[in-house]
């Protein structure tokens, strides 16, 4: 009887061990497994690229008052035309803030007319601009790789200011100021997209040069031109 006692038990203590080794021997959980950040962008450096877009604005001829024919050379009328051209500038970013500097200049072929109010003139009053620049400050949030920015600064341009028929003008370089907001993503670490909206105002210029320029009816007429530019650009940047 004691032998078989001693048998079972020591089956028992067999037994038990076998169960043992197969449980998982107990330890510390492993710590999930977190992805590494992804470094924000950085808009920092240097870059250039190029522009194009649309404008659409208004010019205002106003006559002196020794014109021998004022109401074909005083009021409003609307332009518009396309434009293209390029871009540099430069970017800081500290933390989420960017700012820098951005010029550009632009082929554009804005213009517009109205015919005079007084047949007796025959010709139309008619304000083209054919190339415009800016240079501005630029400054805005960035949220990783989406940049919203404000800017404003200096513009200049020509006015050309004539009748048409014959079709000739007088033209001055005009110097104004410009304002507008825009946004930029970058597409990859060195090219970027933007889309952008600038007012720019050219002041105005005297159409006094020569009679056979303005007209004689329209000579010492001052006349003004503003416009709304509304642009895209790709730029490329140099990583810092």
């Amino acid at each position: 009887m004691k032998r078989f006692v001693f048998v079972i038990a020591f089956c028992l203590v067999v037994a038990s061990r076998a169960v043992a080794a197969d449980l998982p021997s107990p330890g510390f959980p492993q710590p999930p497994h977190v992805p590494a950040a992804t470094p924000a962008y950085n808009w920092g450096g240097v870059y250039f690229g190029v522009n194009g877009g649309y404008g659409f604005g208004g010019s205002t001829w106003t006559a002196p008052a020794s014109s021998t024919c004022p109401n074909c050379t005083s009021g409003s009328f609307d332009t518009d035309g396309f434009l293209i051209g390029g871009t540099v500038g430069v970017n800081f970013q500290p933390h989420d803030f960017v700012f820098g500097a951005e010029a550009d200049l632009n082929w554009t072929k804005i213009s517009g007319s109205v015919a005079p109010a007084n047949s007796l003139c025959g010709t139309a009053c008619q304000t083209a601009n054919d190339w415009l620049g800016t240079v501005r400050s630029r400054f805005g949030l960035a949220v990783n790789r989406l940049l919203v920015f404000g800017t404003a600064g200096g513009a200049v341009g020509n006015i050309q200011a004539g009748r048409n028929p014959p079709g000739t003008y007088d033209s001055a370089t005009q110097f104004g100021w410009a304002a507008g907001a825009g946004a930029e993503y970058a597409a990859t670490e060195n090219l970027t997209a933007k889309a952008e909206y600038l007012f720019v105002d050219l002041g105005s210029s005297t159409c006094a040069v020569t009679a056979s320029a303005c007209g004689s009816v329209a000579a010492g007429s001052t006349v003004s031109l503003t416009a709304n530019l509304i642009r895209l650009g790709i730029n490329f940047k140099f990583i810092p």
